[in-house]
């Protein structure tokens, strides 16, 4: 098997164990990797983004959704970032009560209600979108265009293919009468929202 470009000092430390038979090789597990590739990549753990902004992840991501996509309900920013609903749920109420976003009503519906800013969410979504967007950049660089959109391309596929077999399963388990937690009911939701499109 192709080993792929690694640090020496992953190459040297972590080698495949001969204590078990089969052991799964975690720097070809395309999973692990991205999972991996996804920690280090997390806003809270990005100095330049924590130093001016004191929100966890996830309410930084939330505000970067509604940042980007406003007005938008809070049911889409689950569906756009694959979070669950609860966790939606604790970072806007998070961020409301730090005064960074606001409701709006929605149009169309009585019930609904949707995200926006308020002036002090702008300003910090500001610092957040500048800290991340620098921060792509730099990461870009080891990447050609064309490698880039490849990668988002192979990212999209990958994306898709992991919820097609997490719904598949959930709908099995469903079809075999067992009541399922409401992440699971929310990722059916979810994969067929996006055979509708």
């Amino acid at each position: 098997m192709n080993k792929y470009d690694l640090p020496p000092a992953r190459k040297r430390y972590f080698k495949l164990t001969d204590r078990i038979k089969n052991p799964l090789d975690l720097m070809s597990h395309v999973p692990f990797r991205i999972a991996t590739a996804s920690n280090l990549l997390a806003l809270n753990r990005d100095l330049s983004v924590r130093q001016d902004v004191d929100l966890d992840v996830r309410e930084m991501r939330v505000l970067i959704n509604i940042g980007s996509y406003m007005p938008i309900k809070s049911a889409d920013i689950a569906y756009q970032s694959r979070m669950d609903s609860y966790t939606v749920s604790r970072a806007v109420k998070a961020l409301r009560q730090a005064k960074l976003v606001d409701f709006e009503p929605v149009p169309t519906s009585k019930r609904a209600k949707n995200l926006i800013l308020t002036a002090e969410g702008e300003r910090v979504y500001g610092l957040i979108s500048s800290a991340v967007e620098k921060r792509a950049n730099l990461l870009d660089e080891v990447l050609t265009e064309n490698e880039k959109v490849q990668l988002c391309d192979m990212l999209a596929r990958i994306e898709s293919k992991a919820e097609q077999l997490m719904a598949q399963y959930a709908l099995d388990r469903v079809q075999e009468g067992d009541d399922l937690p409401a992440d699971q009911k929310e990722l059916i939701r979810w994969y067929r929202k996006g055979l509708d499109t």
